[in-house]
């Protein structure tokens, strides 16, 4: 939950998570649809599908018991060699190293290399911890350090516990390559098929793609804006949806179905906020 999201939002949800998923098979059997509930607003929706397909491995080829080593960890859906090392270190005490982004700006800053590949931060970050005596009390010291003191904007090299030793204190160069990724505009015409007595048509995204699984009316993407001003504008990471809404009055086509109660489905957050300025109760 914590990748890509504050912990602010992540707290409450957390606790709510296992209220409702308590065991790794109670998530192997849940349907994708309640998957997704639990998920909803807190995007990038993948991550709870990879949480699910990550359960439903460990119940068919573990017994229902997360794994120990190492390569096993790893070819788990959704969890990468830092997710891995990281929870190899942190439930196991096995030497793995983590290298988020504040692991990686940490060890560029102390070897004095801005421009260091990852390849040669998984050798430094290895070589750490071989020799840190303690995996679990490392990985956080160095991930607490790089939140909290060698910050991405500025370092405070005056409070950080070893300023001494780092070849980067009080003269931090950051790397030149360093580029702001682009955001593309995107834009959506969203057909809006409501009925008094059915509720409104939804279909589901597929399994690839923005919203994936999630629930939303019929979208057309279009090849340039149109002369309206959207009805709404989502961001994403990489992406500004707009939205431009058509209340339809024909019949609505293709698969889909009539939901007159949306609480037990997902909804993108742009799709809620779109609806709710179209009257529409979510």
């Amino acid at each position: 939950m914590l990748q890509q999201t504050q912990v602010k939002t992540i707290l409450p949800r957390y606790l709510t998570w296992f209220e409702t998923f308590p065991n790794i098979t109670v998530l192997a059997n849940a349907s994708l649809d309640d998957v997704l509930k639990s998920w909803e607003g807190l995007g990038y929706y993948r991550r709870a599908r990879f949480i699910q397909q990550a359960a439903q491995k460990i119940v068919s080829e573990h017994a229902g018991i997360f794994p120990e080593p190492f390569d096993e960890i790893m070819a788990l859906p959704g969890i990468g060699r830092s997710t891995a090392g990281a929870i190899a270190a942190f439930s196991f005490d096995q030497s793995t190293p983590v290298l988020d982004g504040n692991v990686k700006r940490v060890l560029k800053r102390w070897h004095g290399a801005p421009d260091a590949t990852d390849r040669q931060l998984w050798d430094w970050a290895q070589e750490a911890i071989d020799g840190s005596g303690n995996p679990a009390d490392w990985n956080q010291a160095m991930m607490e350090l790089g939140a909290t003191v060698c910050a991405s904007r500025s370092a405070d090299c005056t409070r950080c516990p070893v300023n001494q030793h780092c070849s980067s204190a009080f003269q931090t160069v950051e790397s030149s390559a360093l580029k702001k990724a682009a955001v593309k505009d995107v834009h959506w015409q969203i057909e809006l098929h409501t009925s008094p007595d059915q509720g409104i048509w939804l279909t589901q995204r597929p399994d690839f793609g923005i919203w994936a699984s999630l629930w939303t009316p019929p979208i057309t993407e279009l090849a340039s804006p149109p002369e309206e001003s959207p009805c709404h504008i989502h961001l994403l990471t990489h992406r500004k949806i707009h939205l431009y809404a058509n209340t339809e009055d024909h019949a609505p086509a293709g698969k889909g179905q009539w939901f007159s109660n949306l609480d037990s489905i997902a909804l993108p957050t742009g799709i809620k906020h779109l609806l709710e300025k179209h009257g529409v109760h979510t």
